[in-house]
């Protein structure tokens, strides 16, 4: 009886640094919505087929399926920011290809809060000269009040 060997790697495959999770949460941190697909409306899913070189550099971009309105650009820009770990392959500089799936929905209207506002009042009084009476005082006092709001 023949014992199953398990046929060894040749070639090993490229990983990004943190995984699968890690991938997504840098495109999705880099990603930003263009804003004439922000105007047209456009939202759906684009698929750019990427090329890593044998130093973990993507070297090539291509959409296999795009949304238009900028979409497409934004997404191969994206793409191009990754840098993947490759291990080495027994010296055979190897060129890899692979696909990601890069949504895009338009995001929801911000809600806008009314800016809170504050008032301070301050009032200025003149108090009289010394050589001043009362009743000559209370002729040209002056009252200032200023309003300054933040």
């Amino acid at each position: 009886m023949e014992k199953d060997k398990k046929k060894p790697l040749f070639i090993h495959q490229p990983e990004y640094p943190g995984g699968p999770k890690a991938l997504s949460a840098f495109i999705q941190e880099h990603l930003r919505y263009p804003a004439a697909a922000l105007e047209a409306g456009a939202e759906g899913t684009v698929i750019v087929e990427y090329d890593i070189d044998y130093q973990g550099k993507v070297v090539a971009t291509r959409v296999l399926q795009g949304v238009g309105s900028g979409c497409d650009e934004e997404a191969c820009r994206v793409v191009r920011l990754l840098k993947f770990d490759v291990p080495k392959n027994r010296g055979v500089r190897v060129l890899f290809h692979k696909k990601a799936h890069i949504k895009f929905k338009k995001p929801a209207p911000l809600k806008t809060q009314p800016t809170p506002s504050t008032s301070f009042q301050v009032n200025y009084t003149v108090s009289p000269a010394k050589d001043e009476t009362p009743a000559e005082a209370a002729q040209q006092k002056p009252v200032y009040t200023y309003t300054i709001q933040l």
